[in-house]
């Protein structure tokens, strides 16, 4: 691995650790609108699926040690049990498949439906475990944690389509 790969990777590791923990309560959910999807979709601009989920991996491991990374700056491996630990796993399938999308296709539609996909499974693996650790249907589940944050994840998806693509320019400049 070339050493501008790997220090893309810590700074974007570092970026998500740094933006994750900043969140909003949402009063329906049991789960914080957070900033980390939004840098997930940024990540996906800059460095290729391995190297994403390698920033995931990294972000995760150290939330799980004890660095307050995660949402609301909380962290442990306790995390992963709380209603909010599917969104967590779910993330790394957000930004593989967000970023397999944006590094295969040019056109910026399909890189927004790739981005809208990734979301969409994060989303459905974070409501089965909210639902399995609260006692509720998924269905029941489904308004406070999914629905509630759809509409500013499509706004975070359109954002950072038009961020991304001016970084990654820059970027290959």
């Amino acid at each position: 691995m070339k050493t501008t790969t790997m220090t893309r990777i810590a700074l974007m590791a570092a970026v998500l650790c740094i933006l994750a923990p900043i969140s909003i309560p949402v009063p329906v959910s049991s789960v914080a609108l957070t900033l980390a999807t939004f840098v997930l979709y940024l990540i996906a601009y800059i460095l290729n699926p391995r190297q994403v989920l390698t920033v995931v991996g990294i972000y995760l491991l150290l939330g799980a040690v004890g660095l307050p990374v995660f949402s609301g700056y909380m962290a442990g491996i306790s995390r992963f049990a709380a209603p909010g630990g599917g969104y967590l796993i779910g993330y790394l399938f957000l930004a593989g498949i967000s970023s397999w999308f944006v590094q295969k296709y040019s056109a910026v539609s399909i890189q927004v439906i790739g981005m809208f996909l990734g979301t969409l499974v994060m989303y459905t693996l974070g409501t089965l475990w909210m639902a399995n650790t609260t006692g509720i249907s998924f269905l029941s589940a489904l308004p406070a944690g999914m629905l509630v944050f759809l509409p500013l994840d499509i706004l975070k998806i359109i954002l950072a389509s038009y961020i991304g693509r001016k970084i990654r320019l820059y970027i290959k400049q």
